[in-house]
């Protein structure tokens, strides 16, 4: 597939760029591509789609913190379909998932996530996923700090005991499985912006 690549410089993209290659994708301009992959910014992601949708071309979103709705509505209004995740590591998923079957049993949660003190968003888009999975609105803890890349650990509290799921990423390369995927079941997702590697597992 033909794909233009936002945010390649950056500390994904670095590490998505020769990932996506591997996989015998090729990396070209937004004019001859057939889809488009952004880890760039909240401030421009979404111009960054509305350009893809002008022109036709499906998206798949790293980038956190944009309108949700506003891209859903323009993607729908296009029929092109959207995907984005607010984490693409599998195991991040599958810790969501395993935090969403805890919260039916243990209802009084706290997350921690912690990540490099680059990043922009606090909490990440990952934990206010992971909060709104669980229900009962409960607190974040977030954490940037040197050296970190990208860990959440959610806390059940009951009496006597503390159930403890956590998932961490040690490398960015934890990211592209996931991207692949979302690559390979993009033709297949409806109009609009389908959120979360949970509806694709």
């Amino acid at each position: 597939m033909k794909l233009v690549l936002n945010g390649r410089g950056g500390k994904v993209g670095r590490v998505l760029a020769p990932g996506l290659e591997a996989a015998g994708h090729e990396l070209v301009e937004l004019e001859a591509a057939d889809a488009m992959v952004d880890f760039t910014a909240p401030d421009v992601v979404e111009a960054n789609v509305g350009a893809a949708l002008e022109r036709g071309i499906p998206c798949v979103i790293g980038t956190s913190s944009f309108d949700h709705a506003r891209l859903d509505a323009l993607a729908r209004d296009r029929g092109i379909a959207c995907f984005h995740a607010p984490n693409f590591a599998l195991g991040a998923v599958l810790m969501m998932r395993f935090a969403r079957e805890a919260a039916a049993h243990m209802p009084r949660a706290a997350i921690v996530e912690l990540h490099d003190e680059t990043k922009k968003d606090a909490p990440s888009g990952t934990a206010r996923a992971t909060a709104d999975l669980v229900g009962g609105d409960p607190a974040i803890y977030s954490v940037r700090l040197p050296g970190l890349v990208a860990h959440q650990e959610v806390l059940f509290g009951g009496d006597g005991q503390l159930l403890t799921i956590r998932h961490d990423t040690f490398s960015r390369e934890a990211f592209v499985p996931g991207v692949l995927l979302a690559l390979e079941r993009l033709g297949a997702l409806p109009p609009g912006l389908t959120v979360g590697l949970d509806a694709l597992l």
